[in-house]
């Protein structure tokens, strides 16, 4: 009797287990364009289901690379053409947020893109996510709620911000694995033109000045200013870090004309611009 209610306990604990794997799953895949993702969010409409994956644990505030499949009674949806449209609401007002559209990768059931979110969630002001898809011959829309959170590292990877032109932008660093070295350095850049439109901006400059601000805020040689790479589609530098700890990255956001629309220069007076990035390793 004690061996068969031990098995039943066994079988309790499966069952729940196998129940709250359906959604936010943390294991990451290992399988082709997935490996190393996580499962962020299912979505479950109109007969079908559709999985949004990240390198991240959680959707967060700044730069998101996601990768999206369907799938129907009959596996994974290959070739679907699908839009998306993030929403922050925040009580009577709403908006957007810089984001791609969405393009296929070598999986032809897989389907990638990026958002950019400008700030975190809470009880009362949440994301939506609407999704458009094609399939079948037949069009489709869902949206749902996804929480978005800040990173648990706290450091600031993504700065909204109005300009001395009294524009406001939205300006984003790419995720990086930095090591003691000259590293390769990205961001993107945005505009905001209404509550729903965020064009990225190709022609504009990025100054970079590195410090250690628990260090002496000393600085490091050999960095490289981030210009727009019409291959990449972003802006791309070089940032060398001499030592492991806790970097700020000052940056200045100059115009086409070079007038400097947000940042300062580091001088013996200014010890920190208004327009920074941080990472730590």
């Amino acid at each position: 009797m004690k061996t068969l209610r031990s098995f039943f306990t066994l079988l309790l604990v499966g069952l729940v287990s196998l129940s709250c794997s359906n959604d936010g799953d943390t294991d990451p895949r290992e399988d082709g364009p997935l490996e190393g993702h996580h499962l962020l969010k299912s979505f479950q409409a109109n007969g079908h289901t559709l999985e949004i994956y990240s390198e991240k644990e959680t959707f967060e505030t700044g730069y998101n690379s996601l990768l999206l499949r369907i799938k129907d009674q009959q596996g994974y949806v290959p070739n679907a053409a699908l839009s998306w449209n993030p929403v922050m609401h925040m009580g009577t007002m709403a908006h957007s947020c810089p984001k791609s559209s969405i393009t296929p990768t070598t999986d032809n059931t897989i389907q990638q893109g990026y958002i950019v979110f400008q700030m975190a969630g809470n009880a009362e002001e949440y994301w939506e996510l609407s999704l458009d898809y094609v399939h079948g011959g037949n069009a489709y829309t869902f949206s749902g709620r996804i929480e978005v959170r800040e990173p648990l590292d706290g450091k600031r990877t993504v700065n909204v911000f109005t300009g001395s032109d009294q524009n406001p932008y939205v300006l984003a660093m790419l995720p990086m694995e930095p090591k003691v070295a000259i590293n390769d350095i990205s961001a993107q850049l945005f505009k905001m033109e209404g509550p729903m439109e965020f064009p990225a901006l190709t022609d504009h400059r990025i100054t970079l000045d590195p410090r250690m601000p628990g260090m002496g805020n000393h600085s490091s040689p050999n960095n490289v200013d981030l210009t727009y790479d019409a291959a990449k589609e972003r802006y791309t530098g070089k940032l060398s870090l001499t030592m492991t700890g806790h970097w700020r990255l000052n940056l200045k956001l100059l115009d086409p004309q070079e007038r400097v629309l947000k940042g300062e220069d580091i001088t013996g007076d200014v010890q920190e611009s208004s327009l920074f990035f941080e990472l730590e390793f």
